[in-house]
């Protein structure tokens, strides 16, 4: 789990950064990224839907996705707002391509969005 002042809690959050983040498409996930300077640290959102499959498969991408965003907790400058929505071929994928595939897409929204 990640700490709380790490996590998107607000659907107003969730939904500001949708509308106004810098959108980056992959294969298997969308990410939002918007840079807030008023923001002390970086935080994380996770949109999985019913389409990526069933619940086991649905929280198994859920609780990768968590893991992956927490080794990117040191690695970037606070104040970053991150969504990340999986498309459905998020759960057919290796642990490998799906954290080499975030960490890609963050890095280049971190690109686009300074």
């Amino acid at each position: 789990m990640l700490a709380r002042q790490n996590r998107l809690i607000k659907a107003d959050d969730f939904r500001s950064t949708m509308r106004l983040g810098r959108k980056i498409g992959s294969e298997n996930l969308v990410t939002y990224i918007k840079l807030e300077e008023n923001q002390p640290h970086t935080r994380f959102g996770f949109v999985v839907a019913k389409t990526v499959g069933g619940a086991v498969k649905r929280n198994l991408v859920k609780r990768r996705m968590r893991e992956i965003s927490r080794e990117l907790l040191g690695e970037n400058a606070s104040g970053l707002t991150v969504v990340v929505r999986a498309l459905p071929g998020a759960a057919q994928i290796s642990w490998a391509q799906l954290r080499e595939e975030l960490i890609a897409s963050v890095q280049t929204g971190v690109k686009k969005a300074r």
